[in-house]
């Protein structure tokens, strides 16, 4: 346990014959404090060895020469650790970290996590993702660290390239195992240890820490004559899962592949799933602004109103939702800032270098001049009454979203014409894809603080004839 708290997110991984386009997509909800600001960052390349230094443990490693360009998202303070938690570098490659999870009791027993000086989910984006060119080496360079180091808590970790997506779980303080996700398929995690069988001769498609089967069948862990099981061996079958963990899964499967009947509290919901169509960049938003719609267990509807039976995907306590989309000459590093279900996600260009006004703006306590703060506030203002302000609310999301999509193409076909100019057109996309959206969010703060000063409980009919 860190001292700023581990974030209890959902993550989203689509292969690219499973996207509409041909996209290779990851994605994840933040999820830690209601308020908790994140900020936008673009890092540039940068030359000569340095050594990082937590910020929340005693961890410490010297890195490599240089670093690339990427993108990320760090937290309005370094007191507890940087967080950068997701981007794409200059290679294409997508990096998001992490996914907490949790390891059963019968394997920390014998390899237990370094909370002092182990490696924790602040500092894996900023020690990875500079330095890698493929997804593959950014799965081998974290299990490296720690396999070296040692890891401080159960996380699982999603990488990509234009090629194929990763998923790498941490599962006690040293062991960890990665799965490419089938590029005709997808993935939903929701805080557990999650993958299933490893097929220990097929490096194309599992990659795992040294000695992983000899640690297992020594300590018997799980007998030899069965298939290995990761999910199994390293996770959990708590009361809590079924709640907390399970559900989200359960629904993410639901949207995209309705076909499959499934019950929410079931602990064998495969790792790997098929859609039941071509997915787009919108079906991975939807599912992680997702809520139990047109379920019993919506919390939005009035009649469940505290009856909270599990936990949803989107909740209050986002901080922001990413996408990383990856696709020939292409990437985008969409970015909803706040509660998912509230906001809008932006694609900007990770080749750009200079951050938009207001989104490296924020402290914990509300401030009009950051984008974090924007779209938290009008989420505010809606759950006064979600009933009777919900539909401004997805007015104006489908206004943005429009606008935002008719930018994008527009910048597209300008980089695609002239790519020597990309960081120049990149700036200019993301400041003006950016203004667009929270000018449309200022627009609808303005109105519902309008319509909201008849809300008071001093209202009274007045006479007519004072």
């Amino acid at each position: 346990m860190t001292t700023h708290g581990r974030s209890s997110c959902t993550s989203i991984l689509i292969g690219k014959k499973a996207s509409l386009d041909g996209s290779v997509i990851i994605g994840r909800n933040e999820d830690s404090r209601t308020a908790w600001p994140k900020h936008l960052a673009f890092h540039q390349r940068q030359a000569g060895a340095k050594t990082f230094k937590s910020h929340d443990n005693k961890f410490t490693i010297d890195l490599p020469e240089e670093a690339f360009a990427y993108s990320s998202t760090p937290e309005w303070t370094k007191k507890y650790g940087l967080f950068e938690e997701d981007g794409i570098n200059e290679h294409h490659v997508a990096m998001s970290a992490t996914e907490s999870a949790y390891a059963n009791e019968r394997v920390l027993a014998i390899d237990p996590f370094d909370a002092e000086k182990g490696l924790l989910e602040e500092a894996m984006v900023t020690i990875v993702l500079p330095y890698v060119k493929t997804a593959q080496e950014g799965v081998k360079r974290l299990g490296e660290i720690v396999e070296k180091y040692g890891a401080a808590e159960s996380n699982g970790i999603l990488f990509a390239d234009r090629d194929e997506a990763w998923y790498l779980e941490i599962g006690s303080g040293h062991h960890w195992v990665a799965q490419r996700i089938p590029d005709d398929s997808y993935t939903v995690v929701a805080n557990q240890l999650s993958i299933q069988e490893i097929d220990f001769k097929d490096p194309a498609n599992f990659l795992y820490s040294a000695g992983l089967q000899e640690f297992v069948y020594e300590h018997q862990l799980w007998p030899k004559e069965a298939k290995f099981n990761w999910r199994e061996i390293f996770g959990t079958r708590s009361e809590s899962d079924l709640h907390y963990n399970t559900p989200r899964v359960w629904y993410g499967q639901k949207l995209l592949t309705p076909s499959v009947k499934q019950e929410p509290q079931s602990f064998d919901l495969p790792f790997i799933q098929k859609a039941d169509r071509p997915l787009s960049i919108q079906d991975a938003q939807t599912v992680l602004a997702s809520h139990y719609s047109n379920t019993e267990y919506d919390l939005t509807n009035p009649k469940n109103a505290g009856q909270a039976t599990f936990r949803p995907i989107g909740v209050a306590t986002t901080q922001e939702s990413h996408l990383l989309q990856l696709k020939g000459e292409d990437m985008y590093h969409w970015l909803a800032m706040g509660v998912t279900a509230q906001s809008v996600y932006i694609p900007f260009f990770p080749q750009g270098t200079k951050v938009p006004y207001m989104w490296g703006n924020g402290k914990v306590d509300y401030s009009p001049n950051s984008a974090y703060w924007i779209f938290k506030l009008a989420g505010v203002l809606v759950d006064r009454n979600w009933g009777k302000y919900g539909k401004e609310l997805a007015n104006a999301q489908t206004e943005a979203k429009e606008k935002v999509l008719r930018l994008r193409y527009e910048y597209d076909q300008k980089l695609h014409a002239d790519p020597s100019q990309a960081t120049a057109i990149a700036d200019e996309a993301n400041a003006k894809m950016a203004k667009t959206v929270t000018d449309i969010y200022n627009k609808l703060i303005s109105n519902l603080i309008t319509q909201q000063t008849g809300d008071s409980p001093l209202s009274f009919q007045m006479d007519p004839n004072l």
